[in-house]
């Protein structure tokens, strides 16, 4: 089966029980937002942090500024990556702003029970339920567009590893925030930063960026030519022998990011439902070298 063929339909595995997911984690993230994050001036990057930003220096409708660039990134997500990189973000950059809307009234009411004396306070629950959304919307292999296409483009054109485009472009918005509404505000999204990623790491993903694959497989050739060519990263052949068998063989190790890790997985079942492997958390990988992945 042809590769991108493979992929697409792995999308389709399950499409409907993986609708149900992002449609939640899609109602999730933009609960939290308009419960925590706008009335509080709270801006952790994105275009959901752009919105806040010139809602306050402009006075545009917030809401209405998250339905325009999450069409216009869409637009570009098409010109500069193409049909098969942008529609891992369409579904998700449909449902958030919708959800944004169809949330309003319901962080309105909740308003009332949920007031916290202390902004802290706020800043961790936010943080779990930004982390729980988050974390179901990745777990099936979506996302909700907006910097994760900036970040896809940077990646594409400046050859920079997909971490440092997202620290980078949220980063910046950060610093508008920063701006605008004080230096306080950086110091809260750098905590709800780092208590939402330990979040969607430790309970949903993982707790690494990365994960290591040890495969055995009768297709070797198959998932060593997925590795290099559409993952665009490196494979080691480990000579391995059957302890009872004595049959002489190769495992396949690789390590791919946490966030390809379910697409990744499916596709070696794909080519051979029968392949053995292993997955252990990855903490750090130095040396080697990857170039920027076409997966997703």
């Amino acid at each position: 089966m042809d590769l991108i063929k493979l992929k697409d339909y792995i999308l389709q595995k399950d499409f409907y029980k993986r609708l149900w997911v992002i449609l939640l984690g899609t109602y999730l993230l933009a609960l939290t937002y308009n419960l925590f994050l706008l009335p509080n001036n709270i801006v952790i990057g994105g275009i959901s942090g752009l919105a806040i930003v010139f809602e306050d220096l402009f006075g545009w409708n917030a809401n209405v500024f998250i339905y325009i660039a999450s069409f216009v990134l869409v637009l570009i997500s098409f010109i500069f990556l193409g049909y098969q990189d942008t529609k891992v973000s369409i579904i998700g950059s449909i449902f958030y702003p919708i959800m944004i809307s169809f949330t309003a009234p319901v962080a309105e009411f909740f308003k009332m029970y949920l007031v916290f004396d202390n902004i802290l306070i706020t800043v961790i629950v936010a943080s779990l339920f930004y982390g729980l959304a988050n974390g179901l919307i990745y777990k099936v292999g979506f996302n909700t567009g907006g910097s994760d296409i900036l970040m896809k483009i940077v990646n594409k054109y400046f050859s920079l590893p997909e971490g440092k485009c997202l620290v980078i472009l949220n980063g910046i918005v950060i610093l508008l925030g920063g701006i605008v509404f004080g230096v306080n505000n950086v110091i809260y999204a750098i905590i709800m930063l780092v208590l939402y990623t330990k979040v969607v790491d430790n309970i949903l993903i993982g707790i690494s960026s990365s994960k290591m694959f040890f495969i055995y497989t009768k297709e070797q050739k198959k998932v060593e030519e997925h590795i290099i060519k559409v993952m665009n990263t490196g494979v080691t052949l480990l000579p391995t022998e059957g302890g009872y068998s004595k049959e002489k063989g190769y495992m396949l190790m690789c390590v791919v990011p946490t966030k390809d890790y379910y697409l990744f997985k499916e596709v070696v079942l794909q080519i051979d439902p029968n392949a053995f492997f292993v997955i252990q958390d990855c903490y750090e990988v130095h040396g080697g070298k990857r170039k920027k992945s076409s997966f997703l």
